[in-house]
């Protein structure tokens, strides 16, 4: 088992990469805890909205995927099994978290698990230390516990064997996708090309010849910039060189004299042909909802019914975004529920009168406490609607103050 993670941010990059249906056979939302919303979008963005009051907290995420070889495959409890032991041994226990699955192609099955890496009690991010080793180590034991094949890590039970070579990361990877030119191809073409030539001029007309850039890099000193505008680190392309190898071979480079990385991107860019601009990657059509209908409008002309639809849609959308999000705070701030129990509708056992009461009631309690807790973080609230938080009603209609 190879698992692999790190702190992110994004909501939206993250949830796009995570319901991504043509590179995947299969995207199944599995899980959803800790959160008001009921898809993933939405948890991702509760979680970022919550992080939003921790001080100098840029990276709220921490994202895993755990892989097994296409042979190995882990059952539902498996799964689940392995998620939590990585949530514990990260220190994420409890945290709100999304977990899903994809099925590649090729029938290989892997998950994700997204946390929230901040604190609420303390509002600080939770400590990403020493994550590699935490990986192997929970690897290595559920390799043993699920009979799994063993896989050799970097950082635990080395037994004296050679450090294996560095995978590419998922970065490396999507790169590789949109140029074309893979971790493996790059690292073959530019280890030829270093060891043909013995000094740092002869090294970047190398590069040239083959239409490749030598570039200052914006956290290294050098790196290569492909044809098609990959950018790619010296050190990790050349095999059997360190970054300390690089720069003595390359010193009699000047880096203030050699293009920038955008520039370098730039200059790629324009010596490629000129072709049509990349198509978005399709996207499954979601299934109307019965209380939608298809679009009448008649050829040539707008429908504005259905224009209406779609706005009131949207409302009802915000309003389902802000009764989440008061939910969610009123469980952070006033220790209540994440999510008050409604009274249901269906309930053959309780009077319409009755139900109805209920459910009146718990929409002013809602509205009550979010009135509050806009006021408490310092939005303006009508005289009138300030007063509607500071009350409350019994049960037989009476009010009160809290």
């Amino acid at each position: 088992m190879v698992i692999k993670g790190k702190s992110v941010a994004g909501a939206n990059r993250l949830a796009a990469h995570l319901e991504r249906t043509d590179t995947n056979e299969r995207a199944e939302v599995i899980e959803l805890r800790g959160v008001a919303a009921e898809d993933l979008q939405g948890a991702l963005r509760e979680m970022e909205a919550v992080a939003s009051g921790c001080p100098n907290c840029k990276k709220p995420f921490y994202h895993a995927s755990g892989n097994t070889r296409a042979d190995e495959r882990m059952t539902p409890e498996q799964r689940m099994h392995a998620i939590d032991r990585l949530e514990k041994d990260l220190g994420l226990t409890g945290q709100p978290r999304a977990v899903v699955v994809h099925e590649k192609k090729d029938g290989r099955e892997h998950f994700h698990a997204v946390w929230l890496r901040i604190d609420l009690d303390k509002m600080r991010t939770i400590s990403d230390s020493h994550n590699y080793r935490t990986h192997e180590i929970v690897a290595r034991d559920l390799e043993r516990e699920f009979g799994h094949a063993r896989v050799q890590g970097a950082h635990v039970e080395r037994d004296g064997k050679e450090r294996p070579e560095r995978t590419p990361s998922h970065k490396e990877m999507q790169q590789a996708a949109r140029t074309g030119i893979s971790p493996k191809q790059a690292k073959e073409q530019i280890t030829a090309l270093w060891r043909s030539t013995d000094n740092g001029q002869a090294f970047q007309a190398a590069l040239e010849e083959k239409g490749w850039l030598l570039a200052r890099g914006d956290r290294r000193d050098f790196v290569a910039v492909d044809p098609k505008g990959g950018t790619h680190s010296l050190a990790r392309r050349i095999e059997g060189a360190t970054a300390k190898d690089v720069r003595a071979r390359l010193a009699d480079l000047d880096p203030r004299g050699l293009p920038s990385v955008a520039e370098a991107k730039e200059a790629q860019q324009q010596r490629q042909p000129a072709r049509e601009p990349p198509r978005e990657p399709p996207r499954a059509a979601a299934a109307p909802s019965r209380t939608q209908e298809a679009p009448t409008a008649s050829k040539g002309r707008p429908d504005k019914r259905e224009g209406v639809r779609v706005a009131a849609g949207a409302l009802r959308g915000v309003g389902k975004v802000l009764d989440g999000a008061a939910s969610l705070f009123e469980s952070l701030l006033g220790g209540g529920p994440a999510k008050p129990q409604q009274a249901s509708k269906d309930d053959p056992g309780q009077p319409p009168d009755e139900r109805e009461e209920a459910v009146r009631r718990e929409q002013d309690a809602r509205s009550a406490r979010r009135q509050e807790l806009m006021r408490d973080h310092g939005r303006e609230v009508p005289e009138e609607t300030a007063r509607d938080a500071e009350i409350e009603r019994d049960k037989r209609g009476r009010e009160r103050e809290r």
